[in-house]
This record gives C-alpha cells, sequence and structure tokens, in this order.
C-alpha cells in the first residue's frame, strides 16, 4: 500500500491526457500521470516498414474478441504518448456543423452539448502547442476562425501538385491538410516516406509525448509512472467521490490517493476501466447509472484506396499532404446527405502491404506501391447503445460493432473512384477496414447535459462521481468524419481550465 496522496491523477498519456497534463503543469497542483508502458524506442526499427507493418514491433501482445467470440488485434499503442507516437499527425478541427444534429442517410449524428464557437479558442491553442501546418480559407468546409493557422501549410511535392490540378479540372476542390510536424524554421522533419503509421525516428511528429508529456514533467509538481496498470478505481462507502486508484506495478499491487481523477486510457480501454471498478455503490461500473458506459462505441468507417497509373512512377516522398472534403456534407450527382472525408495517405511501400498480402510476390507489390497514389476513405460511424464495449471479471475486452451508415460510406468509395479514374488512374484498388482498426475509437462516455443519456457533463465530469473525469475520445457524442486528436486536445485544454477554477 501506498501513502501517496495528489491533487490529480491522470490514468493514461495520449493526446487527451498527456494535454491535461501540459495545461496544469504550472498551476501548482500535485499531479501524477500513469502510464501502463514505457517510452518508445528510438531506434532503426521506427522507420522500417517490415519491423512495424509486418512484425508489429510497437503493438502490444493483446488480444480483445468480437461479439462472435473472435479474437482480433487491437489497433492501441502503450507507450507515452499513446497512439500519437504513430498517427499520421492530421489535425483538423471538426466542422462547425458537426456540433449540431445533422441528418444522414441511415440516421442522425446527434448535437453536442457545446458549441463550435465555445471550443474554437481551445482549438486554437492546442494548434499553436501542436505547431499544425494549414492554409487559412484553403478548403470551403472549414469552420470559421479567429486567427490563422500557426504555421504555413506543408507543402505538395510536384507529382501531387499535379494531382491536385486534375482534380481542380473536374471541379473539385482539393486542400492542404492540415498537420503537426515540425516544420518550422531549424525544425526536425525531413519529410521521409516513414511517417503515417510509424514511430518518428527524429521526433518530428506533433505527439502527446514529445509537446505535452515530456514539458510537463519538467515542473516539479508533475510524475510520471510508467509500466503502471490501473486496475480499478475505488469510491468512498456513498460511492459519489473516488478515493484511490489500484494499480500494478511489476505484479506488485498498491493504493494511490488524489482528489480527483481522470481517465484518459482511450475510448475502449477507459470504459473498461470504469466497469472494471464496479462496486455495491456502482454495481453496474463506475459512473454507469445511465447504463451508458462502454456504449455508442464508434471508429469510423475507413477504406484505404490505391490508385495505380501503370505508365507512370510517383515518386512523392512525403505524400500526406492533401484533403477533400467536396463530398463532406453531400455527394455527387445533388445526394443530399453527408459521405465523408478524403485524405491522402503517406506513401504506401511494399512492405507495407506485405502483411496483407502474404501470397503476392513482393516485386508486384512494389511494382503497385511505385505507381500508386493512396488515400484514406473516412465516413461517420453513426452511435448506437449496441455498438458497445465489455469487459469480463478475468479483463478480457470484448467488443460489439456493427458499422452504421455503410451505404453512405460506400457512396464515398465510389465517388473517389470515380475522381482518380479520371484523373487518369485506371486501377483502384479498394480494402475496407474491419473492427481491428479503431485508431479513431470515440463515443463509450458521451457528454451531454441530462444524466439519463450521457456518462459526461459538458466539462467531462462524471454525472455520478463529483471528482472524476474522463479526457479522450470517450466524450464525443458523435464520431463525425474528421481525424479526432486535435478535438481531444481542444477539450482537454478547456476541461483544464474548469479544473483549474473548480476547487
Amino acid at each position: 500500500m501506498s501513502s501517496a496522496h495528489y491533487d490529480l491523477v491522470i490514468i493514461g498519456t495520449g493526446m487527451g491526457g498527456g494535454m491535461l497534463a501540459y495545461a496544469l503543469k504550472d498551476t501548482g497542483m500535485k499531479i501524477l500521470l500513469l502510464e501502463r508502458g514505457d517510452f518508445l524506442p528510438q531506434e532503426p526499427e521506427n522507420w522500417s516498414p517490415e519491423a512495424v507493418f509486418d512484425h508489429k514491433r510497437y503493438k502490444p501482445p493483446e488480444t480483445w474478441y468480437d461479439a462472435t467470440g473472435k479474437p482480433f488485434s487491437p489497433g492501441v499503442h502503450y507507450f507515452v504518448g499513446g497512439n500519437t507516437k504513430v498517427y499520421g499527425a492530421a489535425l483538423p478541427r471538426l466542422r462547425k456543423e458537426d456540433f449540431s444534429a445533422l441528418e444522414h442517410e441511415e440516421g442522425v449524428s446527434p448535437a453536442w452539448p457545446i458549441t463550435y464557437e465555445e471550443l474554437e479558442p481551445y482549438y486554437e491553442r492546442a494548434e499553436a502547442l501542436l505547431a499544425v501546418h494549414g492554409a487559412t480559407g484553403d478548403d470551403p468546409t472549414d469552420p470559421p476562425r479567429r486567427n490563422p493557422f500557426p504555421f504555413p501549410p506543408v507543402p505538395h511535392e510536384p507529382y501531387i501538385e499535379d494531382l491536385k490540378s486534375r482534380l481542380q479540372r473536374q471541379g473539385l476542390h482539393p486542400c492542404f491538410l492540415p498537420m503537426g510536424i515540425d516544420l518550422r524554421e531549424g525544425g526536425r522533419c525531413i519529410r521521409c516516406k516513414t511517417c503515417d503509421g510509424f514511430p518518428c525516428q527524429v521526433h518530428a511528429k506533433s505527439e502527446a509525448d514529445l509537446c505535452c508529456v515530456r514539458p510537463a514533467t519538467l515542473s516539479e509538481n508533475v510524475k510520471l509512472m510508467t509500466r503502471t496498470f490501473a486496475r480499478r478505481l475505488l469510491t468512498d462507502p456513498s460511492g459519489k467521490k473516488v478515493e484511490t486508484i489500484e494499480i500494478e506495478q511489476n505484479g506488485a499491487v498498491s493504493l494511490i490517493h488524489a482528489d480527483r481523477f481522470a481517465v484518459s486510457c482511450g475510448a475502449a480501454n477507459s470504459a473498461a476501466l470504469l466497469l472494471r471498478s464496479a462496486s455495491p455503490a456502482h454495481p453496474y461500473g463506475l459512473a454507469n447509472s445511465a447504463g451508458l458506459i462502454g456504449r455508442n462505441y464508434m471508429v469510423h468507417n475507413n477504406t484505404a484506396l490505391m490508385a495505380v497509373a501503370p505508365g507512370r512512377i510517383n515518386p512523392t516522398t512525403f505524400q500526406k499532404t492533401m484533403v477533400v472534403n467536396d463530398y463532406y456534407f453531400r455527394g455527387p450527382a445533388n445526394w443530399k446527405y453527408p459521405l465523408g472525408n478524403l485524405q491522402l495517405l503517406g506513401k504506401l511501400q511494399a512492405g507495407m502491404l506485405t502483411a496483407d498480402k502474404p501470397l503476392i510476390p513482393r516485386f508486384v507489390l512494389k511494382a503497385f506501391a511505385d505507381r500508386s497514389v493512396d488515400w484514406w476513405v473516412m465516413s461517420e460511424d453513426l452511435p448506437s447503445p449496441d455498438n458497445r464495449v465489455l469487459v469480463s471479471s478475468s479483463g478480457r475486452i470484448t467488443v460489439h460493432w456493427t458499422p452504421t451508415n455503410r451505404r453512405a460510406h460506400y457512396r464515398l468509395v465510389s465517388a473517389a473512384r470515380t475522381m482518380m479514374k479520371r484523373a487518369g488512374y485506371p486501377i483502384v484498388l479498394t480494402q475496407t477496414m474491419g473492427i481491428e482498426t479503431n485508431s479513431h475509437q470515440c463515443g463509450t462516455a458521451r457528454f451531454g447535459n441530462d444524466p439519463r443519456s450521457s456518462v459526461l457533463d459538458p466539462f467531462c465530469r462524471t454525472h455520478d462521481v463529483q471528482n472524476l473525469y474522463v479526457v479522450d475520445s470517450s466524450f464525443f457524442p458523435s464520431s463525425a468524419a474528421c481525424n479526432p486528436a486535435l478535438t481531444i486536445a481542444a477539450q482537454a485544454l478547456r476541461v483544464a481550465e474548469e479544473l483549474e477554477k473548480t476547487p
């Protein structure tokens, strides 16, 4: 047992927990950051497609299960910085309309309990802290901004600039993708091929580790404990206040006391921790009086699209610079419902493809990869209470997920295929992602004003437990069709401001 006592314990060091710690580092609060993993090493394998994708060097040896009991390896990474250690560093804001109820072909994306205008100042702060590069006024779907991006956009390489012209001739509006990479004067980024999906060996991505956790721990008020698993949270007898967290380090179990606790483990693992923390006062899981912990799990509808021009080599090194949002709110041919987002992937390489296509000779994969342009096709996954995360008494995580809004997604894939064929790419290959591709997971502890229909209040404090917060993508009531990292960071800054005001 430990007698240590903190003002705030933050469980998880990803974009939510890391940004929360950074924002509070100078407040005088005594803060403890807990991370189940360790620092990801800087090593040659960081940039090896075979090590990262074939051998899954940085994936945990962890198995989750789907609703039928079939095992799968989840897309999670347990390091200081969480999934931001390997993310593609795309940092767009949600569109203004995403904060309101939005009708889709297969249902309604619910409104958020806060407006875009309320979050906009925190978006701006997050963009500054994460050194976001973008072009103000470039994207016609962009929400209004008070000030321009902190840094100019990541420029397109000549091949992508030519593709941009081909798309513009179709009446489309290809734009610069907001990116968090260090291209500032004297910056570390060398614009390599191994960014999207890889750890950065030169620490040039705007990760929670580098931008938030390491600066936070320079403060004498912030302590980081790695290789520390959060087993459960324990309340006082009334169940209204968390008193301690039970942790495990190297097989030893101990307790840590704090005045307040913030759960930032990622949508699935945050839900699992709260469900594991069931007690007589909270028999169905901590802060779960509405029965919504783990429910409304969303992960986006995602398809990788590879457009190949057999007679043209694509010499691009850093490909992830462009986004097409023409179909974000409505489809082609006057289709009135939203379809989603098209953004370039980091340049695919043969070694990245062999894990999924082991029977195809490597030279064939290389020939295709050398001649391809690669896109990530992303549509909103609508919330459903039947899509949920469950945890057994032994700690086994089960994810029930039946994709929603699939018809809209397939319309978007079709529109993307047509777009690229018209641009001169006769071969278009697609692969729709399954349950294991959950890097954009969200929604398992949605925030709202009504305790009967939400887990958290608009500042991410649980309705049931006065000193417990959930600060990661769990709070999303809808998934929108944008990368979630910047929105998580902005809300973490907003929550930090509230924590500082609230004793």
